[in-house]
Order: C-alpha cells, then sequence, then structure tokens
C-alpha cells in the first residue's frame, strides 16, 4: 500500500526524527514501512496495512492542524483508527459520523484550552470519560494510575472556566499520606495542603499560564479547599475536583457530594488499588460508586491497565502488578517452561 503525502515538511512531522514515528507504528501493527521524502509503502497483511494507512492519515491530519506528534499521539492515533476499524469494519467510514474535526470519520473527543490548545483522547476510555465530563454533573472516574483521570478532569474544568461556564475552580484531596507520617507541615492553610495537591498543580500549568494560575489562586477563582474544611459549604456556579478519592472515609464522601450547587459540576478521580487509609476503613469512593450506581446525572468511567498512557513500562508495571493481586504468576501463565537439565 503506498500513500504520499502532499506537504513534505508535514510528512517529515509525522514520520518523526530518524523515522521514529514509522518505526513505532511497524512494532504495534507488525508491518514494515518505509518512508522516502513524502512517499510511504506500507507492507503486511491487509487489515494490519488498511490500520496504518488510516493512522498515518491520522497523523497527517493532525500535523496539518498544528497538532504535537509525540509518541503517545502516535498510539492515540492507533486507539482511534481501530475503534473507527471495529465501528465500521469496511474501508469506507461515513463522513456523517464524525463530530465535525475532520470529516473522515468518528473521532475520539478532545478538550481545548488556550494554552494547550486541542487535546485529543487517546483511547476509548478516555473518550468516553470526556463524553462522561460533558453530559453529567457528577463523574467518578476509577483506574489505575497514568490513565488521566486527574489531568483530562483538570482540563475540562479549565475549560469550562474560560468559556464562562463557571466561576470557580475548586480543587481538594484528602491530606492522607502514602504509607508513611510526615509529621507537622510548616506555613499556613495552603502551604500545608500544597504537596498534597502538586499533581493536580502541575496540571493547572499544563493546561494554564503559570501567571493565570497565580492570579486566579490570589483572587479566589482557583481555591485550594482541604476536605475537611468543605462540611457545611454549598458549591454554586463552580466545578469541583475531588482527586485520590479512595482515600476518603464513607463519611467524607458523603459530606463532600451533599456540596453540589446550582450550576456546579463535580468531578471524583481516584485509584481503588491504592487505598492509603487505617485497616478496616471502607473507602468512601468504592462505596458511593456502589451506592449511586444508576443514578441519573452520574457517570462513571473505570479505567483498566491496557489505558495507561503515561509510559509504556508504567502499563507493564501496573498489568503486573494486576496479575498478582489476582494470583496469577509468571509460571501460572506458562505451565510448561523449559527447564535446564539437571547437572
Amino acid at each position: 500500500m503506498s500513500l504520499t503525502f502532499d506537504d513534505n515538511r508535514l510528512a517529515s512531522l509525522v514520520f518523526g526524527q530518524y523515522d521514529q514515528n514509522v518505526a513505532h507504528i511497524e512494532r504495534r501493527l507488525e508491518v514494515t514501512a518505509t518512508a522516502l521524502g513524502n512517499h510511504l509503502v506500507v507492507k503486511g497483511p491487509p487489515d494490519a496495512a488498511e490500520l496504518a494507512r488510516r493512522v498515518f492519515e491520522k497523523l497527517y491530519d493532525r500535523a496539518r492542524a498544528g497538532g504535537p506528534l509525540t509518541t503517545g499521539d502516535v498510539d492515540g492515533a492507533i486507539q482511534e483508527a481501530t475503534v473507527q476499524g471495529n465501528l465500521f469494519p469496511s474501508a469506507e467510514i461515513p463522513a456523517e459520523t464524525g463530530n465535525g474535526s475532520g470529516g473522515n470519520g468518528q473521532h475520539f473527543e478532545q478538550i481545548a484550552t488556550r494554552r494547550r490548545g486541542a487535546v485529543r483522547a487517546r483511547n476509548a476510555a478516555q473518550d468516553a470519560y470526556i463524553r462522561a465530563l460533558r453530559t453529567n454533573e457528577l463523574v467518578f472516574a476509577e483506574g489505575p494510575a497514568g490513565t488521566g483521570k486527574t489531568w483530562l478532569a483538570v482540563g475540562h474544568a479549565v475549560s469550562l472556566l474560560e468559556q464562562g461556564h463557571a466561576e470557580r475552580l475548586i480543587l481538594s484531596r484528602p491530606a492522607v499520606e502514602a504509607g508513611e507520617r510526615l509529621g507537622f507541615l510548616p506555613g499556613d492553610m495552603r502551604e500545608k495542603v500544597d504537596p498534597y495537591l502538586r499533581p493536580i498543580y502541575d496540571a493547572l500549568y499544563d493546561f494554564m499560564e503559570a501567571r493565570h494560575v497565580d492570579r486566579g489562586l490570589q483572587t479566589g477563582i482557583i481555591e485550594i479547599a482541604p476536605l475537611a474544611f468543605m462540611r457545611g459549604r454549598t458549591l454554586t456556579n463552580a466545578v469541583v475536583l475531588l482527586d485520590e478519592a479512595q482515600n476518603t472515609t464513607s463519611m467524607q464522601m458523603k459530606m463532600f457530594l451533599t456540596r453540589l450547587g446550582e450550576n456546579s459540576r463535580m468531578i471524583v478521580t481516584g485509584d481503588p488499588s491504592q487505598i492509603d487509609l487505617p485497616p478496616g476503613q471502607k473507602s468512601g469512593l468504592v462505596e458511593a460508586v456502589s451506592v449511586l450506581d444508576g443514578v441519573e446525572g452520574i457517570g462513571r468511567v473505570t479505567f483498566k491497565d491496557v489505558d495507561v498512557v503515561r509510559h509504556d513500562l508504567v502499563r507493564r508495571i501496573v498489568t503486573a502488578y494486576e496479575r498478582a493481586s489476582h494470583g496469577e504468576s509468571e509460571a501460572d501463565r506458562n505451565p510448561n517452561p523449559r527447564r535446564r537439565p539437571l547437572a
């Protein structure tokens, strides 16, 4: 299968430095691809070659729109093209199914902010997450580290803030140490809570200019609210994000959820496999998703180990721990290993 791109400069961006994107697609799709100038030849089984064609065309469209083309973006394009192939088995994908972002088929949803621009979901779980954020007033997101739960939630909150759909962004997180005691922390309330909210700050600076973040913190548009101090409040016209919710108690979770006021959105993220509560203490997140299952206006998205987008090694680490938690070892998966002869 041959492909020719109109713009040599954009084609070089698609192929990557020293054709690293081409090599990555070769490994992921088990095809052989040869790039020369603006021309590309793909060899492999028909289904794999067709999938590779769709991936390269998606990357070219993204480069033409000025979007980034990192290894993670390449993985996202592969996931998106795979979903397209599942929805529309034939090579011809109807244009009317698109969401207006290119006219070449069903696309994953995206979040756009002034600083970051458009950020497209990289897999079906992230796509479902963004859709849930847009259609529900309360969304629970569960899953392992590195799946983009907090990062996408902050991006969605910033976009609502910039579009005028919300007046405030309220960030909260239970102050629970991860298996160790940090002792007394100096400073005022914000300085005491800052170490626990560092991941949210990192996401904020990704989606907003640093001066806008600092100004928002000073004016109260962005508020850091320790979970323990939320009782009695009614949060209106705001986007409220509770991170690391697996470390809330049942009482804390019920108190937090009942703070939701008029014209507000609430996002609750957490990883049930990393609970740092004392032994015997039930997680408020685990209880809440069970009690509120099926309630209208509440969305729930569950990420799996295959949805990790942080780094491929992180995905393998999460998968190994998931396998170990179910009692499956390497020997279980390979019952007849080649044994070395006895001396």
